[in-house]
């Protein structure tokens, strides 16, 4: 049974895996922060997690260049700590990685759904998951190339979104009740900004999957900071320009809580029967489409790193001989992914849609495994001052400490306004949990152990 992976990525693989992993966050998903925030509030949380997160980048990017490894976050942290703290980044980021996939899949069927009324926009997005994992079991070159070409095309229409709803922008449009509904800001305004922060992490959620692909990834210690750096920039770039001038098109309160913003907002400005509509709906699914297809490949490498490594069963580690992909690990995804799609109408926790929840669950994962990475780099610093690091996070220790604090903060007040949806991701780790504690005989015979050793 093989368990390697091919080397075949190089630098603009990479930049266009880690724009995306995540542009279809400027599709939709922020929707929902206007809904808790306002627009005025939602750039409050936006401008604080796009601080997070490119302080956060510019210091995880040492871990990656440093530890090549297709677990990314665990590796580091078994590194830093130990078993127990990899479990913990480890199974973090599996809740990220396979709960986000569904929610892009329904915004995908949502897009579709514009176009062909009559087509159920849960069955388009089942028929997403086949095509996108047979694709990515063909080859991770093949999947690279397709990821990169799907993210040019997505960010060239963001650009052409932006410009066709330009003539038809006012500042009057996006500011009015632009604080938590209201006019003024007040503790509801305060209390809507501190709400809305899983809404404005959608907007760069994932791009820490690079990681998982180092190694797959050509000279990695040399691309990845590139990549890294490059996709933050364009990203933030990206966020700022689509929410400003979707708001400023109109109504914006007829454009939160929904899927497909951007077709809506442009029907505001152009009308329902305008060709450019109709472009947008076709195309702004490539954006959609590069983060399906980027984080299917993302949560394949993960569960494959983890089951390498004896953290779940080595089943899922197989290595498809012919096209050197993990085919196991892609489909297994896939199940779980599928079975959260089928169950949007009995999962409403909180009041909030099946697309909210999964987005927030994927969220509560994601900042776990960035306090757990911003801990091993400080803990790695300390213990192991001579490790090789071919890119030193930048601002050494501000900036990992300001993306530290933010993700602490982010946590904690994801808890409190959501704390039914906080009990389903502990109780999704204590069964994990449950799981690594009777299987230690398991990872000690592992064929991969993480570096570090047993």
């Amino acid at each position: 049974m093989s368990t390697s992976l091919k080397s075949s990525l190089n630098g603009w693989h990479l930049w266009g895996l880690a724009v995306g992993l995540v542009i279809s966050g400027e599709y939709f998903g922020w929707s929902y922060g206007w809904a808790t925030a306002g627009t005025l509030g939602f750039l409050v949380t936006s401008a604080l997690i796009a601080l997070m997160y490119t302080t956060f980048i510019f210091s995880f990017t040492e871990l990656t260049t440093a530890i090549p490894h297709a677990g990314g976050p665990f590796a580091y942290a078994r590194r830093a700590f130990g078993e127990k703290a990899a479990f913990v980044a480890g199974f973090a980021t599996l809740i990220e990685f396979v709960f986000a996939p569904p929610a892009i899949a329904m915004a995908i069927g949502a897009y579709l759904n514009v176009q062909f009324p009559g087509l159920d926009p849960k069955a388009m997005a089942i028929g997403a998951y086949f095509v996108f994992i047979g694709l990515n079991i063909l080859g991770v070159r093949i999947a690279a190339n397709f990821e990169l070409f799907v993210t040019v095309v997505a960010i060239l229409e963001l650009l052409v979104f932006m410009g066709v709803v330009a003539p038809g922008f006012s500042v009057s449009n996006f500011v009015a009740n632009g604080w938590a509904g209201q006019n003024e800001f007040s503790a509801a305004a305060v209390t809507g900004i501190v709400a809305a922060i899983p809404f404005a992490i959608w907007f760069f959620l994932a791009i820490e999957g690079v990681a998982m692909a180092a190694e797959e990834a050509l000279e990695p210690r040399r691309t990845i900071p590139k990549a890294y750096i490059a996709g933050i920039l364009t990203l933030v770039t990206l966020a700022l320009g689509v929410m400003l001038f979707a708001g400023g098109a109109g109504d914006w309160s007829k454009l939160s809580n929904i899927n497909d913003p951007l077709p809506q907002a442009m029907k505001m400005i152009v009308g329902e029967n305008s060709g450019w509509l109709h472009m947008l709906v076709w195309i702004g699914l490539f954006g959609l489409i590069a983060s399906f297809h980027g984080i299917i490949l993302g949560y394949s490498r993960q569960i494959f790193a983890l089951s390498r490594a004896g953290y779940m069963p080595g089943y899922f580690a197989e290595v498809n001989e012919r096209f050197k992909t993990p085919h196991r690990a892609l489909i297994a995804g896939g199940v779980v992914g599928i079975g959260a799609i089928l169950s949007d109408e009995h999962i409403q926790l909180g009041g909030m849609t099946l697309t909210a929840n999964l987005i927030t669950m994927s969220v509560f994962g994601a900042i776990v495994l960035y306090i757990v990475s911003m801990l091993s780099l400080f803990a790695l610093r300390k213990n192991e001052p001579n490790l090789p690091r071919p890119f030193m996070a930048i601002a050494y220790p501000v900036f990992p400490a300001i993306a530290l604090v933010l993700a602490v903060v982010s946590l904690v007040t994801m808890v409190y306004f959501n704390p039914m949806l906080a009990l389903v991701f502990v109780g999704l780790m204590a069964l994990a949990y449950a799981y690594f504690a009777l299987t230690r005989a398991q990872r000690a015979g592992a064929a991969d152990p993480l570096p570090g050793g047993a």
